[in-house]
């Protein structure tokens, strides 16, 4: 028979294991020597050590589930229980008693922190709620359109409430970035409609500048031309691609006017290059608004000069094209200027261009976590090819957000 202070083995190959109730069987061996048994039953006794301790470790430094953390503290116990092992088991059920009370009282801490966190989402998406109701009445289409981008940003990052509270609030902000997205598309249809408003007024200007032009009624046919002229103004802008032909084809009329009665009145020729020379410096004042830098001053200014261009009367019939040409240079860059502001604040333009800057990013930030995975396991054949394909896709993100600088965002 073969002993130590937890166990023994008698004379028929049984073990057995001491405990505060008594000896337990643990099994029974018949492959070799008593002390041959023994160490076997207290390599298993190490092994719930060992286990024990590991899953002590888990609880105490991972956010191990409390659920999973009960289901491994069992089944150990069971193993404890059974009696399989040669050693002090009263001291593993001690250490799994307190297991069972560390993981409870995480239970507990986690409730509470996960409570606050969701007090603290609340709070949160109330608020962007708020801010997004209080956007949906804004005109500043261009900030506010930037703005709500960002309010749906924050909202990923939050945590969900319960699904009823998430839902209701997810519907009221949704339907505020709604509100403020039919408001923005029915002023932009306005400033459509207003230009095909402008258009149809100007085709008939035209038409009526055209029947005009071959008119000898000197006085009263230049004083329709300065009435159609304000009329012009006062119509507004046509869209892009009718605005220049109908302009060409206005003042094209108009010319044909004109210099038909330069040519009846010859003597007021010295009138006429008296004029170029004040056009000429009209021009020299406009010519200095370009590059544009501050639009509405430029429009401002440029209005101003084209009144007093307007004022000054006709020039030398071939002066006309060159400085009339200078002016004309400058009102396009303001025109171009006006359509890039435009183009700045349309929403379907940006949002392609920032939805394609997002993919970019995503996969750049991607492939630097495996070449930082391919570094970290020694994997330097694997981590220099990514790198190349970084390079790459780092190309076109480059590109891609000095794109989306155009839109100012």
């Amino acid at each position: 028979m073969s002993s130590d202070p937890w166990g023994r083995v008698d004379e028929t190959g049984t073990v057995y294991v001491r405990t505060a109730d008594g000896e337990k069987v643990v099994g029974s061996w018949q492959a070799g020597t008593p002390e041959e048994a023994l160490a076997y039953f207290e390599r298993k006794y190490e092994g719930l050590v060992v286990e024990i301790g590991l899953l002590e470790r888990r609880v105490r430094t991972t956010d191990l589930p409390a659920k999973d953390a009960q289901t491994a503290i069992e089944h150990l116990r069971t193993q404890v229980d059974e009696h399989h092992a040669v050693g002090d088991l009263e001291a593993l059920r001690v250490r799994l008693d307190k297991l069972v009370t560390t993981v409870d009282s995480r239970r507990e801490e986690r409730k509470v922190q996960k409570a606050k966190q969701t007090d603290e989402a609340r709070t949160a998406k109330d608020a962007l709620v708020v801010e997004a109701e209080q956007l949906a009445q804004s005109d500043q289409w261009r900030s506010a359109g930037e703005r709500l981008r960002a309010l749906v940003d924050i909202w990923k990052g939050l945590p969900r409430l319960d699904r009823k509270s998430d839902d209701e609030l997810w519907h009221r902000f949704s339907h505020a970035r709604s509100a403020f997205s039919k408001r923005r598309k029915a002023h932009f249809a306005s400033l459509d409609a207003q230009r095909e408003d402008a258009r149809k007024v100007k085709e008939k200007l035209v038409a009526e500048a055209e029947s005009l032009s071959k008119s000898t009624d000197w006085g009263p046919t230049a004083a329709r031309y300065r009435e159609l002229m304000e009329s012009w103004k006062a119509a507004g802008r046509a869209q892009r691609e009718s605005e220049d032909d109908l302009w060409n084809r206005f003042r094209g009329a108009q010319d044909v006017f004109f210099a038909a009665r330069s040519e009846v009145f010859a003597e007021r020729d010295a009138e006429q290059v008296e004029n170029l020379k004040l056009k000429e410096e009209l021009a020299d004042e406009a010519e200095k608004l370009v590059p544009i830098t501050d639009l509405k001053a430029a429009r401002a200014a440029f209005r101003s000069l084209n009144e007093r261009w307007e004022a000054i009367g006709h020039v030398p019939r071939d002066a006309r094209p060159k400085v009339e040409g200078r002016m004309h240079s400058v009102e396009r860059a303001i025109q171009e200027a006006e359509e890039g502001e435009w183009r700045r604040t349309n929403p379907e333009a940006r949002a392609r261009a920032a939805g394609l800057t997002g993919q970019l990013q995503a996969a750049v930030d991607k492939l630097r976590g495996q070449i930082d995975a391919a570094r970290a396991t020694g994997n330097n054949a694997k981590a220099d090819k990514l790198s190349r394909e970084l390079e790459g896709r780092q190309a076109l993100l480059d590109q891609a957000l000095k794109g989306l600088e155009e839109f100012g965002g």
